[in-house]
């Protein structure tokens, strides 16, 4: 009886803790395909999550997943200990970044700042120098992997900046995966990142040629991917996310869309260049996503290759719904 209320008092002393353990408010600027995920799955975790877009759409998506809303980037500065930036283009960060910066520096107050966006290393160093000359500590914290690989714990985040960060760093990412390698000062994610970019564009465009084979040699290419996908040698997780949408020959919804793989794609040449390294397969591949945008799909999934190997191969067009 004894060891019982023992063991009953240790309980409820350990519920006591964990609900006095105050979970910090996390502010998420970027509400697109990665932002959105990433705030729903926070707020599924009992984050109080405050997120910002100028897209009306991805804000009210936000909302209705319990999300708050801010009316601008002041009010997430003013009200978050954490945040969180994932956007699509430079010139996004670039604009968010001073007013960020505005911001800390008219409140006076410090912030942690994960940056998650993959983009030039220049542009990330410039917002990096900018945003720690007004207090705030940075990291930047690239993600490998789609808002689809989200569900199965399959994302690959890349941390660099200061360590003294990762404290608190590393319990947010674990929300949403366990593969949380540090590797090493600022920007070292980011490289790590267009290392990785790079074999998936390789990789999408392997299959993509792989798939139309089988087609021209009239296998069921159903059946290759149920005997290669789950290969210790030939399969790999772009195969078994990207594979399927070229058996269906149906590209949405997007898991990245070309028209956003190009700006990586270009990134990954523009760094290759800088350090004068020749990379004849991704060069080569190059333009096959080029031609997708050509042919229509650029909003489409970067699956949608086969579809430009597939012509080339001369198979007949797929069949759209109308």
């Amino acid at each position: 009886m004894v060891k019982k209320n023992i063991s009953k008092k240790i309980a409820i002393q350990n519920q006591n803790t964990s609900k006095s353990k105050k979970l910090p408010t996390i502010g998420i600027i970027g509400l697109g395909i990665m932002g959105g995920i990433m705030a729903q799955t926070l707020i599924h975790r009992g984050y109080d999550v405050m997120g910002f877009d100028i897209d009306d759409i991805a804000m009210k998506r936000h909302k209705k997943a319990g999300g708050m809303a801010a009316n601008s980037i002041k009010d997430i500065c003013q009200d978050c200990q954490v945040v969180i930036i994932s956007l699509a283009t430079s010139n996004a960060l670039s604009k968010v970044v001073t007013e960020l910066t505005s911001s800390l520096k008219d409140n006076g107050k410090s912030c942690l700042i994960l940056e998650t966006s993959t983009l030039p290393i220049a542009d990330k160093d410039k917002a990096n120098s900018a945003l720690t000359k007004v207090g705030a500590t940075v990291m930047d914290c690239p993600i490998s992997g789609t808002a689809a690989r989200m569900k199965d714990r399959a994302w690959t985040i890349y941390i660099s900046g200061p360590k003294k960060a990762l404290s608190s760093a590393e319990p947010i990412f674990r929300a949403f995966t366990d593969n949380i390698p540090y590797v090493g000062e600022y920007g070292s994610g980011t490289k790590m990142k267009y290392a990785a970019n790079h074999l998936v564009a390789i990789y999408n465009v392997a299959y993509a040629e792989v798939v139309t084979f089988a087609r021209k040699m009239e296998l069921d290419p159903t059946e290759m991917l149920k005997l290669f996908g789950n290969s210790p040698v030939l399969g790999t997780g772009v195969m078994r996310l990207r594979m399927p949408f070229m058996l269906d020959r149906n590209y949405t919804p997007p898991t990245m869309k070309v028209e956003v793989w190009q700006k990586d794609m270009q990134v990954i040449g523009d760094m290759a260049k800088s350090v004068n390294c020749p990379l004849p397969l991704f060069t080569a591949c190059a333009p096959i996503y080029t031609a997708a945008m050509a042919q229509g799909l650029a909003m489409e999934d970067t699956a949608s290759t086969a579809e430009v190997i597939g012509a080339m191969a001369g198979l007949k067009p797929r069949k759209t719904k109308k």
